[in-house]
């Protein structure tokens, strides 16, 4: 026989009344739902302080902003007045530079025109003294001129007249017959008609003073010794060497033409003419030809 079934439904037994079971799961669910709004509201709890302390930061943020901008606007305020001054130094610097610039320039220019004023002024002065000194030289030369004029007047009047002169004494003078039957050249007698004769040119003349002491003596291209000087006569002995070949010429006057050949020189004679007798010294002249052989044989 089948035992009765133990296991009777409680529910279904009491049906008025809830069993343990659901009890409990609702006190659980109650007490999550409490935990779960402990939670929330720790979470609203830090959510709020979070917000807070998130405005509190955005605020001091803000604040700091607000300064940074504040700052930055001075900054830059400070900037552009500090700039405006610049600027305004830099115009200021400009223009000073600008003037000081032109006051050199002034200065420079000033100075080359105070030069080129004292250069031109230094110019005209020795322009001005070059043409006196040229006026003076001008003037000392005119003056100059002048009296040399005046001198070439008195020369020529002088030349006419010593021309004069030696024309007339020239026509005074006279041609002998030398010791060697000759007719001489024009005699001197004196030194102004041996003056006279040189001027004519046709000879050459050698004037000498010759002494016995003095022995041989070279007169032109000969030489010629005194052995004798008669101071009363007037008369005197030479003797005469020309081409190694020796003559004496004895006893002859003053102002006789004595002549002699040098056949090596000339075909005309020499002559030699003594115009004073002194005690053993005889004063005279020796007229050579200007024509020698060389000359002859060209």
């Amino acid at each position: 026989m089948s035992e009765p079934n133990q296991n009777v439904n409680p529910i279904t037994e009491n049906p008025g009344a809830r069993p343990p079971w659901a009890v409990i799961l609702l006190g659980a669910g109650l007490l999550a739902a409490l935990g779960g709004i402990f939670y929330l509201h720790n979470q609203q709890v830090n959510l709020r302080l979070e917000t807070a302390a998130l405005k509190q930061e955005l605020s001091a943020i803000r604040q700091t902003m607000s300064t940074a901008d504040v700052n930055a606007v001075q900054t830059i305020a400070a900037l552009r007045s500090e700039l405006e001054n610049v600027r305004k130094e830099n115009a200021t610097t400009s223009e000073e530079a600008r003037r000081l610039a032109r006051k050199q320039a002034e200065a420079a220019a000033a100075k080359v025109q105070k030069s080129l004023t004292d250069q031109q002024l230094a110019e005209k002065q020795r322009i001005a003294q070059q043409l006196d000194d040229i006026k003076s030289r001008t003037e000392q030369a005119t003056a100059r001129l002048t009296d040399i004029t005046s001198e070439v007047g008195t020369v020529k009047h002088e030349v006419a007249a010593s021309r004069s002169e030696i024309d007339k004494t020239i026509a005074e003078l006279r041609r002998v017959t030398g010791d060697l039957g000759v007719l001489s050249g024009l005699i001197a007698t004196n030194s102004k008609e041996l003056a006279a004769l040189k001027q004519l040119g046709d000879r050459d003349y050698y004037e000498f003073n010759l002494t016995k002491k003095s022995g041989p003596q070279k007169i032109g291209d000969v030489v010629v010794r005194l052995k004798k000087a008669d101071v009363k006569r007037n008369r005197f002995t030479v003797e005469i060497v020309a081409d190694d070949k020796k003559v004496e010429k004895k006893d002859r006057t003053v102002n006789e033409p004595v002549q002699f050949y040098v056949p090596s020189k000339a075909r005309i004679p020499y002559e030699l003419v003594i115009n004073e007798v002194k005690k053993d010294t005889v004063v005279g002249y020796l007229a050579a030809p200007k024509v020698k052989m060389a000359a002859q044989r060209l």
